[in-house]
């Protein structure tokens, strides 16, 4: 493929003149629509990046810049810059097409992203300490000599942290995202060791030797189990070099193939749809991972979404009621509250909660996705447009009940009566996710053009009966110029179901495009009077679909993707 191919993804430009030269489809030079090899199924990236080195994000600097700016970021509601020509994110170093795409089985959702074995627990020699995340722990080497980051559960919470880091590792693997091999292990204090270098940064940032008082204050924070052993989960060491984490905006100066910027990555826009699901509050750099690893014969950065274990209740402390309603700090409402001494309460702190120690505060009866925060507003999280929450609503009600209690189950939950409230939780966020979003815009999907001249799509909100079928659909045709990128009207057809002919004149059509734009009458949701763009090309083997766009490419703000 030429390197300076402009077809396949959907970038935009940057600003700063050097950082210009990107690809583009909104707006197109010289060269045709579409090529040969649309709709691309991986992003390119041919680039060495051997020269990348390590990077730090200071998690503080993080915290007040995402109140500070991304609670005034005005979005800019421009499309999506890594989708491809019929809307979808190919796959790549960030992101890898699963559900949704492909069916997956229980036993694949239950694998997860693991594929090799599980610790080796006869004995634990302890290398450092553990370096993030709220949860007790530390790094070490299993009996096999394999390096593992061990993280236990809190006294408070036996069971939690390390049942939803199991189901959420299974839930984001399965929704595309990069994730760490973890696996629920056991550590007993009689086999643990202290290594010969093992050692421990202490608050002052002073590296020194790691001692049984350490050890004895991770344990003493730890649930311990009756016969005296301590569960926990173990993340296996990422392969590669470690060159610290990524943001949630602009690119990584050092990737050559880091060309969108990630507040336009769609991958990146949605986790505000799959954050609200499993009400992963700690949306923040500290939490991410990239690593220098080769593939086929040259360095490339992979992206690893690394800790999504504080969901599902287990982010929430004792005090801790406003996480997925509040940011971190609110102006007007964080200063009542602070003023009344905590009695001025908001309606969410009303709501009650069935608690489990090992699921928290986490519910689904009250749970509205479109008003759903983090801890702070990441740049991307306010960049979501209608047609990333669309994309984001499809993967999450691509999960059957028997998938959701699949990954559940790998929690290895003891109360089986918490495993069922959580999996009935998550079943009444998944509904309320895809009842807020895909109805919000025009829910045409897999449309297909047969060899007749029959036209034939689906309704993703009609589908999930999440809205009454329309009173009809229409569409207008056109002839399609590939190289200047005109269309001529040939003819428009009606219906009133999910099928309809084609004019004659696409008949006569032998080697070419035709342009559809298919739109919807419903009383109910005038925004699918906005017609979905098709295009398609003939070929050989018949019509296929090489083009999809759902939203013009700079729309105007929408209710559900922009709220903040």
């Amino acid at each position: 493929m030429p390197a300076n191919r402009k077809g396949s993804l959907i970038y935009i430009v940057l600003p700063l003149a050097l950082a210009a030269v990107v690809w583009t489809g909104a707006v197109r030079g010289a060269g045709p629509q579409f090529y040969d090899d649309d709709p691309i199924a991986r992003e390119p990236e041919s680039q060495d990046a051997s020269k990348a080195e390590e990077m730090e994000i200071g998690l503080l600097y993080e915290l007040a810049t995402n109140l500070v700016v991304g609670t005034r970021h005005e979005p800019s509601n421009t499309r999506a810059g890594n989708v491809n020509t019929i809307d979808e994110v190919p796959d790549s170093s960030w992101f890898t097409n699963r559900i949704g795409t492909r069916p997956l089985t229980a036993d694949e959702i239950a694998r997860g992203p693991n594929i090799g074995a599980p610790p080796a627990p006869d004995k634990w020699e302890i290398v450092r300490e553990k370096s993030a995340g709220a949860q007790p722990g530390f790094t070490a080497r299993d009996a096999r000599g394999e390096t593992w980051f061990i993280s236990f559960d809190s006294r408070k919470n036996p069971e939690g942290a390390s049942g939803s880091t199991l189901a959420a590792t299974k839930f984001f693997w399965a929704l595309g995202y990069n994730q760490v091999e973890t696996f629920v292990t056991t550590v007993n204090p009689a086999t643990l060791t202290i290594g010969p270098k093992a050692t421990h940064r202490r608050p002052s940032g002073e590296r020194t030797r790691f001692n049984q008082d350490d050890v004895d204050e991770v344990l003493e924070r730890s649930a311990r189990n009756r016969d005296g052993t301590y569960r926990a989960t173990a993340g296996r060491l990422l392969p590669g070099k470690i060159l610290g984490r990524f943001r949630y905006e602009g690119t990584r100066p050092d990737d050559p193939n880091d060309v969108v910027p990630h507040e336009h990555r769609r991958e990146l826009r949605a986790l505000r749809v799959f954050g609200a699901w499993v009400n992963l509050t700690d949306l923040k750099a500290g939490n991410t991972l990239d690593t220098l690893v080769e593939q086929n014969g040259r360095s490339i950065v992979k992206h690893i979404l690394q800790d999504v274990g504080s969901t599902m209740g287990m982010a929430n402390g004792s005090s801790d009621w406003n996480l997925g309603y509040e940011y971190f700090y609110e102006g007007g409402v964080s200063k009542r509250r602070f003023a009344s001494f905590g009695f001025a309460l908001s309606p969410w702190q009303t709501i009650p909660y069935k608690e489990y120690p090992s699921v928290g505060r986490f519910e689904g009866d009250h749970f509205d996705p479109t008003t759903w925060k983090p801890h702070t507003p990441t740049i991307a999280y306010v960049e979501m447009r209608a047609d990333d929450a669309f994309w984001g609503a499809q993967r999450v009600m691509a999960f059957s009940d028997d998938l959701i209690r699949a990954a559940v189950h790998t929690g290895q939950y003891s109360d089986a009566e918490a495993e069922a409230y959580l999996v009935s939780v998550l079943i009444k966020r998944r509904d309320a996710i895809g009842r807020a979003y895909l109805p919000a815009i025009n829910p045409i999907v897999n449309p297909r053009l047969d060899d007749a001249g029959v036209l034939t799509f689906e309704n993703a909100a009609v589908t999930a009966d999440f809205a009454k079928p329309p009173t009809g659909y229409r569409a207008v045709w056109s002839r399609f110029d590939n190289a200047t990128g005109t269309a001529t009207q040939i003819g428009e057809t009606q219906s009133p179901g999910a099928s309809m002919p084609a004019p004659g004149e696409v008949k006569a059509i032998a080697n070419g495009f035709v342009q559809v734009d298919i739109s919807a009458d419903s009383a109910d949701h005038p925004s699918w009077q906005q017609p979905v763009r098709l295009h398609f090309r003939r070929t050989s083997a018949g019509w296929k679909l090489v083009g999809l766009r759902r939203l013009p490419d700079t729309a105007a703000p929408s209710v559900a993707g922009n709220s903040r």
